[in-house]
C-alpha cells in the first residue's frame, strides 16, 4: 500500500510539474504570436478617441467581462494620473442593475447593444472582448455601433468568429484555449495603459 501511494504521489507531482511548465510554454507562444501591427493600430485608435474627447466603452462576458472592467479601471485612473489627459472610459459589463434589467425586460443578447444606443455617439469607440468571437450580445452591440458610426475594435481569440468579421479593427489572439485568450486580453490591456501613460511606467 505504501509503495502504491509513493508511486501515485510521484505521478501526481510529475503531472503537476508538466501542467505548470506546459501552460507557461503555451502562454509564452500565444503572447509571442500577437501581431504587433494590430496592437499598434488598436492603441492608436484608443489614443485618438480620448484626445478628441470621445468615449471608450468596453464589454465582454464571463472572464472577458472582468478583463473589460480591468481595462477601464487601469485606463481611467492611470492615464489621468500620469498625463493629465482625461480618459472617458466605461465598462458596459459593470452595472449589474442594467444588465439584469435588460436581460429581464428584453433579452441577454441586448444587454450591451441597448447601452451602446444610449451612451455612445458617432466617432466614440466600442471595444469588445470575446474568446470565441461569437458571443451574440457583443456581436449585436458591434453591429449597432457600426450603424451609429461608432468605431469598433475587438480583442478576440480562436478563429476570430463573427466579431473579427464585423468589427472595424481587431487584435486577434491566435489560440483555441480560452484561458490563454483571457491571459492575452489582460496583457493587451496593460500594453495599452503603458503606451498611453508613457515610458515612465516601464521598469
Amino acid at each position: 500500500m505504501a509503495v502504491k501511494l509513493y508511486f501515485l504521489t510521484l505521478w501526481r507531482n510529475k503531472l503537476l510539474k508538466f501542467t505548470i511548465e506546459n501552460y507557461i510554454k503555451q502562454h509564452n507562444l500565444v503572447i509571442e504570436n500577437l501581431n504587433c501591427q494590430e496592437i499598434e493600430n488598436a492603441i492608436s485608435l484608443i489614443k485618438k478617441t480620448i484626445e478628441r474627447g470621445g468615449r471608450v466603452a468596453v464589454c465582454g462576458n464571463g472572464g472577458s467581462a472582468v478583463a473589460a472592467s480591468h481595462y477601464i479601471t487601469d485606463w481611467n485612473k492611470m492615464v489621468y494620473t500620469h498625463t493629465g489627459l482625461k480618459f472617458n472610459g466605461i465598462c458596459l459589463s459593470d452595472n449589474i442593475g442594467l444588465i439584469t434589467a435588460y436581460s429581464n425586460d428584453l433579452s441577454y443578447n441586448e444587454v450591451f447593444s441597448e447601452q451602446v444606443k444610449n451612451l455612445l455617439n458617432e466617432d466614440d469607440l466600442l471595444i469588445t472582448l470575446s474568446g470565441s468571437g461569437n458571443s451574440e450580445n457583443v456581436v449585436k452591440a458591434t453591429n449597432v455601433a457600426n450603424d451609429m458610426k461608432v468605431n469598433t475594435l475587438t480583442i478576440c481569440g480562436y478563429d476570430g468568429g463573427k466579431l473579427k468579421q464585423v468589427s472595424d479593427n481587431f487584435v486577434w489572439i491566435r489560440s483555441n484555449d480560452m484561458q490563454l485568450c483571457e491571459d492575452a486580453q489582460t496583457v493587451f490591456g496593460h500594453m495599452v495603459m503603458k503606451s498611453l501613460c508613457g515610458e515612465r511606467l516601464f521598469v
